[in-house]
Parts: structure tokens; C-alpha cells; sequence
């Protein structure tokens, strides 16, 4: 047991920190909901209710899918452009998909080699691009969620102060959509970019992603 906790310690530590957060989310959230329906002289919610409703949905989703945004985006990005001394980045003269022999492909696997790396066809290629088509699967699929609970949650609200609702394809256009989407991808595109350049010149002991404390700040690709 103590073994298996050791050998998935970030797994198991993320995931936990997640739950409690969503946990904490659903229950802020809860609160400041009935607050919001006592102000406006409606009445409160069950716990039950908040967690299955359009406003906590859309809360999560759009959080999801600028996260996996960001990482689809950097898996990619990485595939192609490099950064002078960060430990983010690949080797300067390792841009693209790099040769079968770098990648552990076809003849050049070993006997620890995934199934799929070991054969050609769409196999082959499906798991190859594997990472990528998953993220890019979780972000689309959870920004269909968003789009789809953010419109309901908002036309709640017109309704409720006597406005028009608006269709699917009318709020995915409109800027309340715009503006609650944008604001987080920007962050997360922030932090991204501030990881990759403050690493150059920053160290944090022990961490794989950091440079060795001693290592040169133009020392590219490695890590500590």
C-alpha cells in the first residue's frame, strides 16, 4: 500500500486537492446563490439542486475546457517552437515530430515499447497523436457544455428580470459569452508563458521542472 501511494503520489495528490476544491466550489457557490434569490425575493435551493443546476455547470465547464485548452495548446506548440534556456522546451535543433529512432518507433522500439508504437497503420498514428486528440476532445467537449449551460443559466436570468432569452447560436455570438470565456484563457495563456520564460533564470531545487540549481541560464531542455 505504501508502495502504490508512493508510486502514484501526484496522481493521488491531485486528485484529492481537485475534489476538495470542487467540494468548496459547490458549497461557496450554494451560498452566494441563495443570497443572490433572497436579494431578489425568490426562494432558496438545495444543496441537490445548486449541484444539478445550469449556474454550478457552466461555473465548472468553463473552467475545464480553458484548462485543457492550454494544454492542448502548449503539447502542441512544443512540437514546434523551442525556448532559449528554458527547461520547458525542447532541444533548439529538435524541432518537429523528430525521427522513429528519437521517438522509440517501429524498429527502433525495445521490448518495454507500448503495443502501438511497434506497428505502422492507423494504429500507429492514432496512438502517436494520442495526448493531443484527448485534450483537444476534453476541450471541445467541455466547452460544448459551457456554451450549452451558460446559455441556459443566462436565460434564466433574463427571464427573471422580464428580458428575451436568446437561442444556442445567439449566446454562443454574444459577448456575456465572449467575455466569460476570454477572461479565463488569458490567464492560463499568461500563466503558460510565465512558466516558460521565468524557468530560464529561476530554480526550484528538485523539481523536474526546473533547471539544476547550478545549470547555465541558456541550458535548454534540462532539468533538475
Amino acid at each position: 500500500m505504501k508502495t502504490a501511494i508512493r508510486n502514484n503520489g501526484l496522481s493521488l495528490f491531485f486528485g484529492l486537492i481537485f475534489l476538495l476544491a470542487l467540494l468548496g466550489q459547490g458549497l461557496s457557490g450554494h451560498a452566494l446563490f441563495n443570497e443572490e434569490q433572497i436579494t431578489h425575493g425568490l426562494e432558496e435551493i438545495s444543496l441537490a439542486q445548486y449541484l444539478t443546476s445550469s449556474s454550478f455547470a457552466v461555473d465548472v465547464s468553463e473552467n475545464w475546457q480553458s484548462e485543457y485548452l492550454q494544454f492542448l495548446l502548449y503539447i502542441m506548440a512544443t512540437i514546434w517552437l523551442v525556448q532559449k534556456g528554458s527547461p520547458e522546451s525542447k532541444e533548439l535543433d529538435q524541432t518537429g515530430p523528430e525521427s522513429d529512432k528519437d521517438q522509440l518507433i517501429g524498429e527502433h522500439s525495445n521490448e518495454k515499447s507500448p503495443a502501438w508504437a511497434r506497428i505502422n497503420g492507423w494504429r500507429h498514428v492514432l496512438f502517436a497523436n494520442s495526448l493531443g486528440l484527448t485534450m483537444g476532445l476534453i476541450f471541445v467537449l467541455s466547452w460544448l457544455v459551457q456554451s450549452l449551460t451558460g446559455n441556459s443559466a443566462y436565460n434564466e436570468e433574463q427571464l427573471a428580470n422580464f428580458q428575451e432569452p436568446l437561442t444556442w447560436s445567439e449566446y454562443v455570438a454574444s459577448p456575456e459569452f465572449w467575455n466569460r470565456t476570454l477572461q479565463n484563457w488569458q490567464s492560463e495563456f499568461l500563466a503558460v508563458g510565465s512558466m516558460v520564460v521565468l524557468s530560464i533564470y529561476l530554480r526550484q531545487r528538485g523539481s523536474p521542472e526546473s533547471k539544476p540549481v547550478g545549470a547555465a541560464h541558456d541550458d535548454t531542455a534540462s532539468t533538475g
